[in-house]
C-alpha cells in the first residue's frame, strides 16, 4: 500500500509541478504580448483590455480557460509533438511462438518501438528499467493458450495505463491478398474515425502518442495506421501501405496486424501498480446499455 502511495503522491506532484510551468508560461505569453503593443503604439488585443490587472502591474494569474485546465492534468502535453515517443514492446512470461510473432508485427506498427524478450524480469524491474533509460512507453501483451487477447499500454514515468482486450487478431500472413516483404519504417498517417465523446478522446490521445509526430520536411510517408470506432465501442486497427497511381489516386494494400480492441480500464499509474486510482473501468451494467455511447 505504501508504494501505491508514493507513486500517487509522486503523480500529483509531477502534474502540479506541471501545471505551475504551464501556467507560468501563459502568464510570460500574454505580457509579452502587451508589451509588443505598447511599444509599437497599436491597439491592445481584446483579451488584454479587458485584463485591467494584466495592465496594472503585467501580472496574470486568472483561472484557465477549459481547454488549458485539460491540458494542465496531461500527460503528454510537455513533450507533444517535440520529442519522438520511444516504445518498448514485451510479452508475459514464457510467450508461446504465436505471441512473439505478434509482439513482432506490433513493433513494426510502431516505428520507434523496441522489441524486448522478458525473460525473468518482474514487471517492477521492468519499469525501473525503462524509466532509467529514457523510455516514454511500455506496451506489454498478454495471451491464452497461444492467442493473443489483451494490450496493455503503460505512459512513463507516471502513467496513465489503459488496457485492451483484442478480438479477431490476424497476423500477417493470415491476411488474404496481404503484401509479403519489408513493411516500410517512415512515420505513418494517423486515421482516428469516431472519438467523439471525452473518453474517446483520451483514448485517442494515448494511442496517437505511441507514435512520433510527422515533420512538414520528411519525406512522404508510404503507410496509414487506421483506428475506427465502431456502434458497440470496439476499435478496429487497420494497417495498409499505399503507392499513387495518379495525381488524385492511391492503390492500398494490407499488410496487417488486424485486430479489434475494446478499452476497458484506464488508471493513473504505471503498469507495476495495480492498486493506484482508477480514472474509468467498463462495467457490467454499460455493456447493456447499447444506446449509450462511451468512446
Amino acid at each position: 500500500m505504501s508504494q501505491a502511495r508514493r507513486q500517487a503522491r509522486q503523480r500529483r506532484d509531477y502534474l502540479h509541478r506541471r501545471a505551475l510551468t504551464l501556467r507560468e508560461s501563459a502568464i510570460a505569453e500574454r505580457r509579452a504580448r502587451l508589451k509588443a503593443a505598447l511599444a509599437s503604439g497599436k491597439p491592445l488585443p481584446g483579451d488584454i483590455v479587458n485584463d485591467r490587472q494584466l495592465r496594472k502591474d503585467f501580472a496574470f494569474d486568472e483561472t484557465a480557460d477549459e481547454l488549458q485546465s485539460r491540458l494542465l492534468d496531461d500527460e503528454y502535453q510537455t513533450l507533444s509533438g517535440v520529442q519522438d515517443p520511444r516504445v518498448l514492446i514485451t510479452t508475459s512470461r514464457s510467450p508461446s511462438s504465436k505471441l512473439q510473432t505478434f509482439s513482432k508485427e506490433i513493433r513494426l506498427l510502431l516505428p520507434t518501438g523496441t522489441c524486448v524478450n522478458r525473460g525473468t524480469m518482474t514487471l517492477q524491474d521492468l519499469v525501473r528499467a525503462a524509466n532509467a533509460t529514457g523510455l516514454t512507453d511500455i506496451v506489454h501483451v498478454h495471451e491464452h493458450r497461444g492467442n493473443p487477447t489483451a494490450l496493455t499500454i503503460s505512459h512513463l514515468p507516471h502513467g496513465p495505463t489503459i488496457s485492451f482486450s483484442l478480438h479477431n487478431v490476424k497476423f500477417r500472413h493470415d491476411l488474404p491478398h496481404a503484401l509479403r516483404g519489408n513493411v516500410p519504417e517512415s512515420y505513418p498517417h494517423l486515421i482516428f474515425d469516431g472519438f467523439s465523446t471525452e473518453l474517446g478522446k483520451r483514448v485517442q490521445r494515448i494511442l496517437q502518442h505511441l507514435f512520433p509526430p510527422r515533420d512538414a520536411n520528411m519525406r512522404a510517408a508510404s503507410r496509414t495506421v487506421t483506428f475506427k470506432r465502431l456502434e458497440d465501442d470496439s476499435i478496429e486497427v487497420r494497417h495498409h501501405v499505399f503507392v499513387r497511381t495518379g495525381y488524385d489516386q492511391l492503390e492500398l494494400s494490407e499488410v496487417g496486424p488486424r485486430m479489434t480492441m475494446r478499452v476497458f480500464q484506464i488508471m493513473n499509474c504505471t503498469l507495476d501498480n495495480r492498486e493506484g486510482d482508477v480514472e474509468w473501468r467498463l462495467k457490467h451494467y454499460t455493456r447493456t446499455a447499447r444506446k449509450k455511447t462511451v468512446l
